[in-house]
């Protein structure tokens, strides 16, 4: 006979605590969520009581995934937090579950224990007292805060809510998290005005989310802020997440607001989790796209010099490290550090890094990771994982020749592989056997102005041209919507050219912003505003050099074949590297070595 903690659910939508309340599985469903990862939603019963109003940690989801909180599983809820929502215009209770322990297998079970009946459905649940009572849960959070703000004293008192319960409706909470992460201090300066920003990554045991201040909250919070602190956080705004610069699996992001207060938390225990990691082995690295944002776990093999960079678009100086890191699989990549982490990063004594968010990038054919500003790098972490990495280095890996991933221009015998002439290039494309996929350093002759700039679709996915409607809205034909807005765009179309010949390449938009050192919104205000200028700025291409990556493609259009040209990648020119690649042809057509 299995027995359940009948009137649990009772107790716990109503606030009374229950201690580890033995209940049964009778369903989930995956939650839709935009790029932040699954979250599940849970059946639940006590015997007397359903409710779906329950939801399950995301870092428990693997006992969804693995089936092991299946239906008519019995299990016994070690931990749980009650935060307050809103459904439908009223605030509803959520269970969050935080820890939870299997007692019986569904499968032993077999069937639904008791003939429980919905919470809602029943008189002896009193949804607008529990609404009353949690308005007060929520009034009482907001003035406990104002009351330690400030204050050394224990502050185990506040009432908190998970962070996977927060949501843009509502304004009153505290969470209790953990700063993982905190970015140096960004500037910025456009047609609209200067400004400053920081962001932190915060965990707590039921998930993450990124909190970002600005300006004022910005010289308010940097300094008192310290990675692997934990703070109560409150009357912050949350809206939607930006994919593109927030990889944090949470629907949500955070922003300081002039009412956010921020106070160390005294009472840590042991419950608030540190950096979570979600680690992928360096030679699946190969099979990831471009842009894609992984965790790696990794040794440092070897490490580059610090190297200065100026920045085309800003004109400011930069800092880079090239730092290569192999793993168990015994293959290499390399990592790019940016900023502060490549100016105080030594590398001595083969470190172990746990990097979590870095991006992978494209080149020359290989792989590699570069740091953002987000991405967090732990220095020998104090995990299971790591030791063993270590000990695989220690005993084979530091011995063993590894696979390389990622290709550079780091030395002449590269460059001498890698190179061609356009002349060759269009010798062997003519020749009808390739090459498909070639490297030449070319100098711009011309940059198309026609048509250079176009309105595209403001869609994450969708890049087609809008159509200007002339009422203040933009119709995109592929996604059969008008918008108030639009994006826009570049398709640049290049004459290059060497000492030996010269074609026309077709470079889509990221590839024309690396070339004209300027983002297509920022070129599309500068129209906008100084039709002059805007043609300037295309003008001062003219007569440059880069190294451009080409994919050439046969064609037919109608009953004729042609020959398309698209620029793939492109960068600045390292003179050093290229100067070794001449001298080394030089040698091998002279004959100098051999004499």
């Amino acid at each position: 006979m299995y027995s359940l903690t009948e009137g649990a659910l009772d107790k716990i939508m109503n606030g009374i605590e229950v201690d580890r309340p033995i209940l049964q599985i009778l369903g989930h469903k995956k939650l839709s969520s935009s790029n932040s990862g699954e979250r599940y939603r849970l059946l639940v019963s006590d015997g007397k009581r359903i409710n779906s109003f329950t939801m399950l940690a995301t870092q428990l989801n693997s006992m969804i995934t693995d089936n092991v909180l299946t239906e008519f599983s019995i299990c016994q809820i070690n931990r749980y937090a009650i935060s307050v929502v809103n459904n439908a215009g009223k605030q509803k209770r959520v269970m969050v579950i935080l820890s939870v322990d299997l007692k019986v297998a569904g499968d032993e079970v077999g069937r639904k224990i008791g003939n429980p009946t919905n919470a809602d459905a029943d008189g002896e649940s009193k949804p607008a007292q529990s609404v009353q009572s949690a308005q007060a849960a929520s009034q009482q959070q907001s003035s406990l805060v104002s009351k330690h703000s400030g204050q050394q004293s224990s502050t185990s008192d506040i009432s908190t809510i998970p962070i996977v319960a927060l949501s843009p409706y509502q304004n009153r909470w505290v969470i209790k998290a953990r700063v993982v992460n905190k970015s140096a201090i960004r500037t910025w300066s456009n047609s609209r005005g200067e400004g400053k920003l920081f962001s932190m990554d915060l965990v707590d045991e039921s998930g993450e989310i990124r909190c970002t201040a600005f300006r004022d909250q910005c010289d308010k919070f940097y300094d008192m802020i310290e990675i692997g602190k934990v703070y109560y956080i409150s009357r912050a705004s949350l809206k939607t997440a930006n994919k593109q610069f927030n990889n944090l699996k949470n629907d949500y992001e955070m922003t300081l607001t002039g009412d956010s207060e921020i106070i160390p938390c005294h009472d840590i225990g042991d419950k608030i989790p540190t950096l979570q990691f979600d680690f992928i082995p360096i030679n699946d690295i190969e099979q990831k796209e471009k842009n894609d944002i992984i965790d790696v776990l990794a040794i440092v093999k070897s490490r580059g010099d610090l190297q200065m960079l100026v920045s085309r678009t800003t004109g400011k100086d930069m800092k880079k490290r090239d730092v290569n890191l192999i793993d168990e699989s015994n293959t290499m990549v390399t990592l790019t550090l940016w900023g502060t982490q490549a100016e105080e990063f030594s590398g001595n004594d083969n470190p172990v890094l746990a990097i979590k968010g870095a991006r992978v990038g494209e080149f020359n054919g290989g792989k590699n990771l570069s740091t953002l500003s987000g991405t967090a790098v732990q220095i020998d972490p104090d995990i299971p994982e790591a030791h063993r990495l270590r000990g695989w280095f220690n005993t084979t890996g530091c011995h063993e020749e590894a696979k390389p991933l990622s290709r550079a221009f780091g030395s002449a015998a590269q460059m001498s592989q890698a190179l061609i002439t356009i002349g060759e290039a269009n010798s062997q494309i003519d020749k009808k056997n390739g090459p498909e996929i070639f490297t030449v350093k070319a100098t711009i002759n011309l940059l198309r102005t026609e048509n250079i700039l176009y309105k595209s679709c403001p869609s994450e996915n969708c890049k087609k041209k809008v159509i200007d409607q002339a009422n203040g809205m933009y119709r995109c034909e592929k996604c059969n919507k008008e918008f108030p807005n639009f994006k826009y765009r570049l398709l640049g179309s290049l004459s290059l050219a060497d000492w030996t010949d010269n074609m026309w390449v077709t470079a889509f938009n990221d590839e024309t912003e690396k070339i004209l050192g300027i983002t297509a919104q920022e070129l599309g205000e500068l129209k906008e505003n100084d039709n002059d200028a805007y043609l300037e700025k295309l003008g001062e291409v003219t007569f440059k050099s880069f190294i451009f990556k080409i994919r050439t493609k046969m064609e037919t259009f109608g009953d004729e074949n042609r020959l398309r040209s698209t620029c793939i990648d492109v960068s600045p020119t390292d003179c050093k590297a290229y100067n070794e690649d001449l001298i080394t042809k030089l040698k091998e057509l002279t004959g100098i070595d051999s004499t």
